[in-house]
């Protein structure tokens, strides 16, 4: 039309529209730009293009209208498979799915006369027809359509047919902008949301009674003065119907194994961010996150870490399970994610860790990690490194545990138990011996009288030792105190998982599944509810409540004893009995034994932890075992520089990039990744490797 700057586009367009990508989590279509489409079917309408992974964030964005809280539901779906097209139009689709408020479109409201208006812009029939929630179909006609393209999947195309919350008078229906609305639920969202659903579930699942979670929500609602939203008016209705879900609920959907866990995949596919069935070829490999587990990855891992816990079970279940750990506020291991897999998860990190890197970007576009945890050197450092774009270290907790709680086993003498411990550090570190392998041959010689060790160690530790010490030469090394939490998190999934009652269930997936997905999860939604508002605190499983990390935090500086002329050992008085002192032998290594009952049983204890941090705040210990190896191999440079000048020009340019991966841990060091380099220049200079401080 003359006069117009823009033209109105036609729908053969849309592809060169901008395709917008809102940074905040969820959205809704006060932050797109819209464009109105001319002629076509869409002729009138609006329309944007956004990423096809955002429709739900949109969804959600919508639902939450301040003037109209509504819940929109898809009253229609339809999918076409990829090549089913031969020419297909700018705007066909491979997936089409319609949108409609749930207030609608039928109108159930009572006329000035008193009779029931069935009149609707939709005929009342098929999924337009439900009887059942007559009391909230107020004749809303706002709705929208969202395809995902033919000739672009990744896009979807929005075309939103009616924007406002109106009837098809062109009123207000529904919300505060309707007068009749007033006072009644329909000023709110029709249904409770999901996050409401969430706590309602996680309470049930952890056995908190019926009564109970009506009375606290009553309680919590008359603290913010009154009903404010849908979920406010939580009814004893509303908790029953989700128990009867609960109760009747099986993780056993099909009597085959192989086929339940395919019916579980369809069911939850929000909750799957990787699946790969087993063929002939190609292994088993189920990615799982909850919506929960989202929300703390992304609360806790921003500027954080994650911490790999994996091969989980491998005796016992069917498949070994692989957790991802964030760790919160009060240095507890949260599960952020859950790998099933038929092989090694190390084999197959290639196949899923970028989509789950891709799904936190989408959820928070700035969402950013600080470093990555790996508990087994296998891992290809390569692909978790540009997926992640952090530093990776490597956390021996797993080495650590397995080798103490063997000693336990099969050493009675303590002084025997804590030398060779001291000695398995060494030679994992290769400090006394450049190779790896004469380090072992010493170990053997020195220690041949323990048989039972050794053909322990030889048969589980040996083929492997080679890759740890590698492993170890280049990565650094996480210190204690991260071990405690996952150490925590192991136990903790333990005795959920291998409680004898569960025996019969160990060789089906489906139930693994379900029970980290429900109980399992509820567990840790309700320490932290628990932490946050100082409910059901009785509830909690004292023994999970805290790991020595954090327990090592709260020990008073006083009570660590540390003599700076023998360094063999220190104390540290008992928080319970203050006549009572505990020994903790060779102390600031990651192999520091101490003789407490909670490390007598091969678990990391707080006295461990806290002389580790009292030790490098004062500077009084040797240098960590991490930190010798690294200080050998500088002297080792420094002492054979290369005679021919290609090679040395070859060296300075490596010289050159490790000075700048050097300033990168610095970086890591001011954000409290890496402990700050002591400043002095002596034979004590090392990078003394800390796990950080949370703020």
């Amino acid at each position: 039309m003359k006069g117009h700057e823009h033209k109105i586009p036609r729908m053969e367009d849309i592809l060169n529209l901008p395709v917008q990508d809102p940074p905040c989590a969820e959205f809704s279509a006060a932050h797109i730009k819209w464009v109105k489409v001319e002629g076509g079917r869409q002729g009138g309408d609006d329309i944007a293009l956004i990423p096809f992974a955002r429709v739900g964030d949109f969804v959600k964005g919508e639902s939450s209208n301040a003037e109209c809280p509504a819940s929109f539901r898809i009253e229609s779906r339809r999918r076409r498979p990829e090549g089913s097209i031969r020419k297909p139009r700018v705007d066909g689709y491979l997936e089409y799915t319609l949108y409609w408020c749930s207030y609608g479109p039928e109108d159930y409201r009572e006329n000035e006369s008193g009779v029931l208006d069935g009149s609707s812009t939709k005929p009342a029939s098929g999924k337009g027809s439900r009887p059942g929630r007559r009391h909230m179909m107020r004749g809303c006609i706002c709705h929208f359509t969202v395809k995902r393209l033919y000739t672009r999947p990744l896009l979807a195309l929005i075309i939103y047919n009616q924007r406002n919350h109106v009837d098809k008078s062109g009123l207000p229906c529904h919300g505060i902008l309707d007068q009749d609305a007033m006072g009644t639920r329909a000023m709110y969202a029709p249904r409770i949301s999901e996050e409401q659903r969430q706590k309602v579930m996680s309470m049930l699942y952890v056995g908190i009674p019926l009564d109970s979670i009506v009375q606290h929500h009553m309680e919590m609602v008359e603290g913010h003065g009154g009903p404010h939203n849908r979920d406010d008016f939580l009814s004893r209705n509303d908790v029953r119907n989700m128990e009867r879900v609960i109760r009747n609920s099986s993780h056993e959907l099909h009597e085959d194994d192989e086929c339940s866990i395919r019916m579980w995949v369809q069911r939850h596919r929000k909750n799957v961010f990787y699946f790969q069935d087993s063929s002939g070829s190609e292994p088993f490999v189920l990615g799982m996150q909850t919506d929960w587990q989202l929300q703390q990855l992304v609360q806790y891992g921003h500027n954080g870490y994650i911490a790999f816990h994996s091969t989980f079970g491998l005796k016992k279940l069917k498949y070994p399970l692989c957790t991802l750990l964030v760790f919160n506020a009060s240095r507890d291991a949260i599960p952020v994610a859950w790998v099933i897999t038929s092989s090694f998860v190390s084999q197959d990190i290639h196949k899923w860790i970028g989509l789950l890197a891709e799904r936190i970007q989408t959820k928070d576009p700035r969402w950013r990690l600080d470093a990555f945890l790996v508990d087994d050197p296998s891992f290809e450092i390569s692909i978790i490194r540009e997926a992640f774009q952090c530093r990776v270290l490597l956390c021996i907790w797993r080495a650590r545990r397995s080798w103490i709680r063997r000693l336990l086993k099969t050493c009675c003498n303590f002084d025997v138990q804590r030398e060779m411990f001291k000695h398995l550090g060494w030679l994992l570190y290769c400090t006394r011996r450049p190779n790896t392998m004469d380090s072992v041959e010493e170990f053997m010689q020195v220690f041949v009288d323990q048989c039972a060790f050794m053909d322990y160690f030889k048969s589980r530790w040996l083929p492997n030792i080679e890759l740890w010490a590698n492993g170890i030469r280049s990565l650094p090394v996480a210190g204690p105190e991260p071990n405690a939490a996952i150490e925590s998190y192991h136990l903790r999934l333990k005795s959920k998982l291998f409680n004898e009652q569960y025996v019969d269930s160990w060789s089906r997936v489906d139930w693994l599944i379900h029970t980290l997905t429900t109980e399992f999860q509820s567990s840790y939604w309700l320490d932290q509810y628990s932490v946050e508002t100082g409910y059901f605190e009785n509830l909690r499983d004292k023994s999970f409540s805290t790991n020595a990390w954090y327990q090592a935090l709260q020990i008073l500086n006083v009570d660590v004893i540390l003599d700076e002329q023998n360094l063999q050992y220190a104390k540290v008085i008992s928080q319970t009995d203050r006549s009572l002192a505990y020994t903790i032998w060779n102390p600031g290594s990651e192999f520091s034994l101490c003789d407490c009952p909670w490390s007598r049983l091969g678990n990391l204890c707080k006295h461990v932890i806290k002389v580790a941090i009292t030790c490098k705040s004062q500077q009084v210990a040797r240098p960590l075992l991490s930190a010798q190896v690294y200080r050998q191999a500088l002297l080792t440079l420094l002492q054979n520089p290369p005679d021919d000048p290609l090679v040395l020009d070859h060296a300075i340019l490596h010289a050159t990039r490790l000075q700048q991966d050097i300033k990168g841990l610095e970086v890591l060091s001011n954000s409290g990744l890496l402990q700050p380099l002591p400043s002095e220049i002596s034979s004590h200079v090392a990078d003394n490797i800390l796990f950080p401080r949370l703020h």
